[in-house]
């Protein structure tokens, strides 16, 4: 089975993207925070020790590290989740306000760990990471984009990963915003 890597910042589909893997067999890493120092120091080895144990990888860190995870792991597949920016905001707003942590320091810069305030740094930091990850994969045919806020679902994803869908609606979470 190839490596999948999810690529999409939070909020942008991450936990249903942990389900719809899963339920299509694949063992589904999620968010690491635990490798949040190896990520901001370079030093990569632990996340290929977490790599080696599973099959696909949503929320962070991955996507900050999505180069050197396609040079790692030739042959795997990227899925880049997104959103309409506003929408997006809105969840991130909703979900972490003003509470800051040590991983969003390190995805959207030191003082900037809490959305609230911080608005216009994050919408920055979105808009350039699905920017330098259309441009890195730019005619290729491993990176799938996937809006599940817009309806995308079974259909794309399994095309992409040349698996069956499989029967029943797409397992959307955190829908509320």
């Amino acid at each position: 089975m190839r490596k999948v890597f999810c690529i999409g910042f939070h909020k942008t589909g991450t936990t249903s993207m942990n389900r719809a893997l899963a339920h299509l067999g694949y063992r589904v890493c999620g968010v690491r925070k635990d490798l949040r120092q190896s990520v901001a120091s370079g030093d990569l080895a632990p996340l290929f020790r977490v790599i080696d144990r599973f099959d696909a990888f949503e929320d962070n860190p991955w996507p900050l590290v999505f180069q050197d995870l396609d040079r790692a792991y030739p042959g795997s597949r990227f899925i880049l989740t997104r959103r309409d920016v506003s929408d997006w905001m809105g969840s991130v707003l909703n979900h972490f306000g003003g509470v800051s942590n040590p991983m969003r320091e390190l995805v959207y810069g030191p003082g900037a760990g809490a959305p609230l305030g911080n608005e216009a740094v994050y919408e920055a930091r979105y808009r350039r990471h699905v920017a330098e990850v259309r441009a890195w994969f730019q005619g290729r045919d491993d990176l799938l984009e996937l809006d599940l806020a817009a309806g995308d679902g079974w259909q794309e994803l399994c095309a992409f990963l040349e698996v069956s869908a499989p029967r029943g609606p797409f397992p959307h979470s955190n829908r509320r915003r």
